[in-house]
């Protein structure tokens, strides 16, 4: 870790405070739900059907900020938008307060990836809060993103509410005589009748349809019919933007994301503060004075309960482990990213615990020193 970054101001700013002051509104958001929750743990819920995928949300959602799914290992991923595993995880998303993050690692030409965000069957940008981009083939990657979530942002502000009523009018309501006619429908309120008008006789009513139109907020709570009511209290839901990670460096022995490669990162994220949150890292990449950016570290294990100065080693795949203490108290990072230190515990709730009181503790020495 440079020492610029390891004495930047952020690394000793409160959470609190960081979420007044950070640009993006799902940081800010994410800010204050870590102090709410006393959590800075992130789940890498790296199972293979909806089933164990779910299960696991509902259970340790108390635990963590941020659960971090891989759609396409999910055997039976549901894509329907109002019923399937995206709308399922996103309403237990919004009772436990977390934040659903899609370990995409998008890496592709700037149109390929603007695609695979927003349509094909996943849909990620529907359901993912926070998704993150592979910068190999260059910033392209990231503009694309950017102009996908702004323009995705635009088209779900509002919603159109359509009602339609059928029914037939007072006979006193129409007096006129006339060949077959037909009332187009406007938006906003609209008649369609059918009459036939014959000399010397009373016109014939065949139907009266009514149509009204409105527009809505799509985060009115009527967006959330299909839904029940229960959310996390003291926080509300969170805000529609959506953010970016970009993968800066990795915990992998031997991958080659070099300082070049991770200098670019950095830039690439200065230019699009208003959708870049942060980084996937191994350190805080926060070097110039007005830097704010979030760092998620994978890559983090704890060892026994019973044996807590034992020596964390690696997967044997080429994964290296760090401690939360390290992680957090001592690289600066802010979220630890846990997977199998959790999932193939005995009891995942209680590890997750676990996790979370390291990983905290870690967070307020830091800010105490």
């Amino acid at each position: 870790m440079t020492p610029s970054s390891t004495n930047h101001h952020v690394t000793k700013t409160s959470f609190a405070a960081r979420a007044e002051t950070a640009t993006h509104p799902l940081s800010s958001y994410l800010f204050r739900l870590m102090v709410l929750k006393n959590s800075n743990l992130c789940l890498s819920a790296d199972v293979s059907t909806t089933n164990q995928l779910l299960s696991l949300a509902n259970a340790v959602g108390p635990s963590i900020v941020v659960l971090k799914t891989h759609y396409d290992l999910i055997s039976n991923w549901d894509y329907n938008p109002q019923t399937g595993t995206g709308a399922r995880l996103a309403r237990i998303a919004r009772r436990h307060g977390f934040l659903i993050f899609e370990d995409r690692k998008f890496g592709d030409i700037g149109n390929t990836v603007q695609l695979q965000y927003t349509e094909g069957t996943a849909k990620i940008i529907e359901w993912s809060h926070i998704t993150n981009v592979n910068m190999v083939p260059g910033k392209a990657a990231v503009d694309a993103m950017a102009d996908a979530a702004v323009r995705w942002r635009e088209r779900k502000r509002y919603e159109v509410k359509t009602d339609i009523s059928v029914g037939t009018p007072r006979p006193e309501s129409i007096d006129s005589d006339c060949e077959d006619e037909t009332v187009t429908p406007i938006p906003e309120y609209s008649l369609e009748v059918e009459r036939n008008c014959n000399a010397g006789r009373k016109a014939s009513i065949v139907s009266i349809t009514t149509v009204s139109q409105h527009f809505e907020p799509v985060n009115s709570p009527r967006s959330y019919d299909n839904f029940d009511d229960e959310s996390l209290e003291g926080i509300e839901d969170a805000p529609m933007e959506r953010g970016l990670l970009i993968l800066a460096q990795m915990s992998s022995k031997g991958n080659f994301m070099n300082r070049e490669y991770t200098d670019a990162c950095v830039e690439s994220a200065r230019e699009h503060k208003d959708y870049v949150m942060g980084f996937i890292a191994q350190e805080s990449l926060n070097t110039e004075p007005d830097d704010q950016f979030m760092t998620m570290t994978p890559g983090c294990q704890l060892p026994p309960e019973d044996d807590e100065d034992a020596v964390v080693e690696g997967d044997g795949r080429g994964q290296q482990y760090n401690t939360p203490t390290k992680i957090v108290g001592l690289l600066g990072n802010d979220i630890i990213i846990v997977g199998r230190g959790i999932i193939f515990s005995a009891d995942p709730v209680v590890e997750a615990e676990r996790y979370r009181r390291k990983a905290w503790e870690a967070y307020q020495e830091r800010i105490a020193s």
